[in-house]
């Protein structure tokens, strides 16, 4: 249980960061976003809050295909929504991880759309990439809150804001 444990234990420590920073949604610009082709910040920090439930569908599933599954993404109205979501799927991909055998990280998990395969690898894999996508999508919105005068906590140690 070695890397379940290692994965719980680095999922665990990036939820206290991407907790502090979708705290700081400011829902008052909900539909603000930097670029034209950026995502609105609302929109942005829902996915952020939705991506820790990738490990459970990486566990509990052979692949997600969009063909079959086209996304939708969830929308938040408020912090409370929006905190309240990412918990609810934090716990899903605790549980997840808790009861997962370590010979279920070894196989094989496909992204795809349809017939175009966008990847297949081990669930291990797949994970440390959800887990990837949340650091990405966290600094995003860092920048979002740093264009719009919000302070930033830190995440690996102090920010600029906080010393």
């Amino acid at each position: 249980m070695e890397i379940i444990n290692q994965l719980i234990t680095e999922m665990e420590e990036e939820a206290q960061t991407t907790r502090k920073m979708l705290a700081l949604v400011p829902f008052d610009h909900a539909g603000w976003k930097p670029h034209p082709k950026s995502m609105a910040i609302d929109r942005l920090a829902t996915h952020l809050a939705e991506l820790p439930g990738w490990v459970s569908t990486t566990l509990i599933t052979e692949e997600l295909d969009f063909a079959k599954n086209p996304y939708t993404l969830s929308t938040s109205t408020s912090t409370k929504d929006l905190l309240s979501f990412f918990e609810t799927n934090l716990e899903g991909a605790r549980k997840q991880l808790t009861t997962a055998g370590e010979a279920d990280l070894l196989t094989s998990w496909t992204f795809r759309n349809g017939e175009q395969i966008y990847s297949v690898r081990s669930r291990r894999e797949v994970i440390r990439m959800v887990f990837c996508q949340i650091v990405h999508h966290r600094a995003q919105l860092g920048v979002y809150l740093r264009l719009l005068n919000i302070p930033i906590p830190g995440s690996y140690g102090p920010s600029a804001d906080g010393m």
